[in-house]
């Protein structure tokens, strides 16, 4: 049996006679194409949000943090910094806004809306085991 037996219409004829029928009302404005049709502004947000997925995925480190690090001479190994991310992504979860993330031990406020680790602490600094401004906490 051929294609021609089976009598199967060309593409453009399946489009012509179910996709591009004119409505009998004659009232029907035709749907939008190009520049802000819903295609366009859909395929922009999914955009936006896989490109604001993408950088959420690793934490920066602000000022104050990064020269506590640096003060402390603090080396933070790949595994650590991978425990840091994960107690971030857990109380982002959470909805917790501000969180303390212990690894090991080292001490960290993190904003978790901004994904921002605020100020860094290690053992010397946190003998007072007092934290204040965090409405959460992640061992990792």
């Amino acid at each position: 049996m051929t294609i021609d037996e089976l009598r199967f219409s060309s593409i453009g004829q399946v489009q012509d006679q179910y996709l591009n029928k004119v409505p009998k009302t004659g009232n029907a404005k035709p749907l939008p194409q190009g520049e802000g049709s819903f295609a366009q502004v859909l395929n922009k947000i999914q955009e936006q949000a896989d490109n604001n997925y993408v950088a959420r995925d690793d934490l920066k480190f602000s000022k104050h943090a990064a020269n506590r690090l640096h003060d402390r001479s603090i080396e933070l190994t790949q595994d650590q910094m991978l425990r840091l991310n994960q107690g971030a992504k857990e109380a982002s979860e959470k909805g917790i806004k501000d969180s303390l993330i212990l690894v090991d031990q080292l001490a960290f406020i993190v904003n978790v809306p901004n994904n921002t680790v605020v100020t860094a602490m290690d053992q010397t600094e946190t003998k007072n085991n007092v934290f204040t401004n965090i409405d959460g906490a992640v061992i990792a």
